[in-house]
């Protein structure tokens, strides 16, 4: 199959000026860009007239939480309908993989919050090789990269309980860690405010980034604090870059607490300061003041040790609720505490896992009491007991400065960090056509080709995607057609699953996806990448 798009703009990915042009597709590979008129139409089984809108290669989510989802919706029209054709799964150091047989049942309790679950799928892959298998049998819209989380691998050689690890554990870890990097593992994961991961001490992660950093592999770090400890814990992420060797890529960066920010500019002094030690250093960022993951992070890291049963046996026990409101309430030195820095008026509610409790999606922590006809925390509780602890949140965290600061760093590349399940963060529908018509048309924050860049060719650099990323000869037909002067993203925080506006073409391995702003019923194209 021979497609020719004509009379485009070219933004080839790589940050060089706009140009009218062409772009030829063969099968699933780019055959070439053009001048205008330089391919003839008789040429071609498809011709398509863009009409003088931006041309570019498929846009690249640094951060998704599709790992389960994709298995229920294949076709992953969130992210394609905003022009994303290729996805980095296993993030925050908890996802799928590696999953032994004995821990599959704690493991997808502690996994539903952010990821969701899914009772038919055969849970017994064991190994990133075997999901990996799993997911090219099952089909995608998107091409699908996999990250080695740490929690996982943690979890396969010492359990799920706390404590350091000592060296016959590190030495396990080690073992796996390869094992799944040689499976096509993109790099190494890890969620410091999530359990098992927070039970790791420095030494821990230096030790496993040796590992990544042999291989030439990132590390993708939701960092220990981005809160009131944001300083000491950026601190640590460049000793553990430092130390072992290995890139940092931070996940989803951000100041919470409007209380932090004067800490603003401390912050941008160590990304400088790591750059100045040699450490490769970038991250990713989603274009919005409120995140979203599971409500459990309200919790003290020790009412989960020992995985989900044991937190919920606590979130049963009066005196444990008494603990972790006495917690909450008063801060433990070093915990992000979700309630200080955004309120039980700023924390929503977005995904349940039973209809008993469908009712309270939507509304805050002091709505939800107020529905429970209890007092919020108490309220709060009940639901996490009822629901596994497989429920969702949203929490409103920061300031809007920061975020267009963020965007123009030279660091930063564009994600979703979505989770699909319930009532989504309007990001997961929206990231990348918010930050092309509201940060780029409309507010001026960084040009249209550098934008373009932060989503395709920056993040393949970062993490050695190979022929993907630009507009090459022989690389693969990834590509968007979308409208500058109109893209933008609809979703709100009520109505969040809603398509943007201004995205006419999508092509996934030269698989037309999307024709003229809807999906169209190509096959699934998508392809599992490996390392």
């Amino acid at each position: 199959m021979r497609i020719l798009i004509k009379n485009g703009r070219i933004i080839d990915g790589t940050g060089a000026p706009a140009h009218p042009g062409c772009l030829a597709l063969e099968n699933d590979r780019i055959l070439g860009a053009g001048s205008p008129g330089q391919f003839p139409d008789h040429a071609f089984d498809q011709v398509i007239d863009a009409g003088g809108k931006a041309v570019c290669p498929g846009f690249i989510d640094s951060h998704s939480h599709s790992d389960v989802m994709v298995f229920k919706e294949p076709h992953l029209l969130a992210k394609v309908m905003q022009g994303i054709t290729t996805e980095m799964l296993g993030q925050d150091g908890i996802s799928m993989a590696p999953l032994p047989a004995e821990y599959i049942s704690p493991w997808r309790k502690n996994l539903a919050g952010l990821d969701g679950d899914m009772e038919e799928l055969d849970w017994s892959f064991a190994t990133t090789s075997g999901y990996l298998d799993m997911l090219e049998r099952n089909g995608s819209g998107t091409n699908l990269c996999y990250l080695a989380p740490h929690g996982n691998v943690r979890m396969e050689a010492m359990g799920l309980g706390s404590g350091v690890a000592n060296d016959a554990s590190l030495d396990r870890m080690r073992t796996v860690l390869r094992r799944e990097l040689d499976a096509g593992a993109f790099g190494l994961s890890t969620g410091l405010i999530y359990m098992p991961c927070a039970y790791a001490d420095t030494r821990e992660m230096v030790e496993l980034c040796r590992v990544a950093a042999a291989y030439d592999r990132p590390l993708v770090i939701h960092q220990r604090s981005e809160a009131d400890t944001i300083l000491d814990s950026m601190r640590e992420v460049i000793a553990i870059g430092r130390d072992s060797g290995v890139a940092v890529h931070f996940s989803h960066f951000k100041i919470c607490g409007k209380n932090n920010a004067d800490k603003f500019e401390q912050v941008l002094a160590l990304l400088e300061e790591a750059k100045a030690a040699g450490i490769r250093v970038s991250f990713d960022q989603y274009p919005y003041v409120a995140g979203s993951t599971m409500l459990g992070v309200i919790l003290p890291a020790w009412v989960h040790d020992g995985g989900t049963d044991r937190l919920l046996e606590r979130l049963a026990s009066p005196e444990a609720r008494a603990r972790i409101t006495r917690d909450i309430h008063t801060g433990i030195p070093g915990w992000d505490n979700f309630v200080a820095f955004a309120g039980l008026d700023g924390i929503f509610v977005t995904d349940v896992k039973t209809d008993a409790n469908r009712d309270v999606i939507g509304l805050n922590l002091v709505q939800l009491g107020e529905r429970r006809g209890k007092e919020p925390l108490e309220a709060t509780y009940d639901l996490l007991l009822q629901e596994a602890n497989a429920v969702g949140m949203v929490d409103f965290y920061g300031l809007e400065e920061h975020v267009k600061a963020f965007i123009a760093r030279p660091e930063m590349n564009v994600c979703t960090d979505g989770l699909l399940g319930g009532t989504p963060h309007p990001r997961v529908y929206g990231a990348f056509p918010r930050v092309l018509g509201k940060y780029v048309r409309e507010e001026g924050v960084l040009p249209l080709e550098e934008a373009v860049r932060k989503m395709t060719s920056r993040p393949a650099q970062v993490f050695g995607i190979r022929e993907r990323g630009a507009l090459r000869a022989g690389w693969y037909a990834d590509v968007v057609v979308f409208d500058p002067e109109t893209i933008i993203d609809k979703g709100t925080f009520t109505e969040p699953r809603q398509h943007p506006d201004g995205l006419h073409h999508v092509f996934v391995n030269g698989a037309h996806v999307v024709r003229d702003g809807r999906p169209t019923d190509a096959a699934l194209s998508g392809k599992v990448l490996r390392a």
